[in-house]
């Protein structure tokens, strides 16, 4: 792939726009400079803006494909259509399942993952969002198909996809949860997830190697004056880092702003979304429960919100409308959930990273999306 410079543009470098451009080589950013270093090849960005590609690490679904299906075709099929959307990179999650099913997911996503096309968002691995999770705080996941910590499920899953779980999820107060996250924190990101874990259990989760918070505020004990629960724990805990879905209907927005607030530079940005996701209302599977799409909002029969029908892009869009700024509502989409990970190659517009970027305007509107260096919208 030849070398192709991009100037005239206000580019997102460094956690804030500028004015100028960047070069690429061979799918890599190779340099990032101010105006006035171009030469007369360079593309003109005619003052458009320019983020690096979104970066989703807790997504099940979108466009009638899920994860938890264990098809390497569906995972395909949701590459394509999330690198359209400029989610560049993803890491797919289950639900809460058998456990014969993890482990033909875990085949899927390697043989999805060896065959990987270059117009399609990089995977990332894959999360397991259950079984290890709280029945009270079960949310949409299976009751039937919970467990108590399992390492040796955990194990399997993680030799069958060759190393690639990359966050498992985890109600800390469970029998058996502190040992397991122990030794399970060694090979994988552990999360607190559904879960109605107090403050001191939370606080325990974190100094047993528990590093990250799933979905805030969601399916965890509420914050209360006198029993503040995993909340209270996280904001207490400025090593640990969270998430939290900004599609306005999971969290309010004072609730958001508060996050944001309390949790700065250490919050990943979101869609939680399901196969719904850019589908019309009615009826979806979601591990075997009947999901109704209605008006944006994912239900089960009983009324319980079952997860989410936008992309992290719209709830990027969505947060910043909220009032949290342009600049940290971006790194929440990328640098932060890529360091969460340990991902060097992505999440920013810098030297040695992919070129993976989106062009929009000054209301981050998107109107290009490069991967890898090659315009693929």
């Amino acid at each position: 792939m030849s070398d192709i410079t991009y100037t005239n543009g206000i580019i997102f470098h460094q956690g804030k726009f500028m004015q100028g451009g960047f070069r690429v080589s061979n799918g890599r950013f190779v340099s990032v400079f101010t105006d006035g270093q171009a030469d007369e090849t360079a593309i003109d960005l005619n003052g458009q803006y320019v983020i690096p590609g979104l970066v989703d690490i807790h997504i099940h679904g979108c466009f009638g494909d899920d994860f938890s299906d264990g098809n390497p075709e569906g995972i395909h099929r949701m590459s394509r259509n999330l690198a359209r959307l400029g989610i560049t990179s993803f890491l797919p999650t289950t639900m809460t399942l058998d456990e014969e099913q993890y482990i033909r997911i875990a085949e899927a996503l390697n043989e999805a993952i060896n065959s990987a096309r270059d117009d399609s968002a990089r995977i990332l691995g894959m999360r397991m969002e259950g079984p290890f999770l709280s029945e009270e705080k079960k949310g949409a996941h299976a009751a039937v198909c919970l467990q108590k910590p399992n390492l040796e499920l955990f194990h399997a899953v993680q030799t069958v996809s060759e190393g690639r779980l990359r966050i498992i999820d985890i109600a800390p107060e469970i029998e058996n949860a502190l040992p397991f996250i122990q030794k399970a924190s060694k090979d994988s990101l552990v999360s607190l997830a559904h879960t109605n874990a107090t403050y001191e259990e939370a606080l325990t989760a974190f100094h047993e190697g528990a590093k990250h918070v799933t979905h805030l505020f969601n399916a965890m004990r509420p914050l209360r004056h006198r029993d503040p629960g995993v909340i209270a724990a996280l904001f207490d805990s400025p090593e640990i880092t969270t998430e939290i879905i900004g599609d306005g209907i999971h969290v309010h927005e004072p609730m958001v702003r508060l996050a944001y607030r309390e949790c700065k530079g250490r919050i990943c940005l979101i869609s939680d979304a399901l196969r719904c996701m850019g589908e019309k209302d009615g009826k979806y599977n979601l591990a075997g429960e009947i999901v109704t799409l209605e008006n944006g909002v994912a239900k089960l029969s009983d009324g319980t919100i079952a997860g989410a029908a936008l992309s992290v892009y719209d709830t990027l869009l969505n947060i910043i409308s909220m009032g949290i700024p342009i600049e940290e509502a971006i790194l929440s989409a990328t640098s932060i959930p890529a360091k969460v990970l340990g991902n060097d190659n992505i999440g920013e517009i810098a030297e040695g990273k992919f070129a993976d970027f989106i062009v929009c305007d000054s209301k981050i509107n998107r109107r290009s999306v490069t991967l890898g260096g090659l315009q693929i919208s």
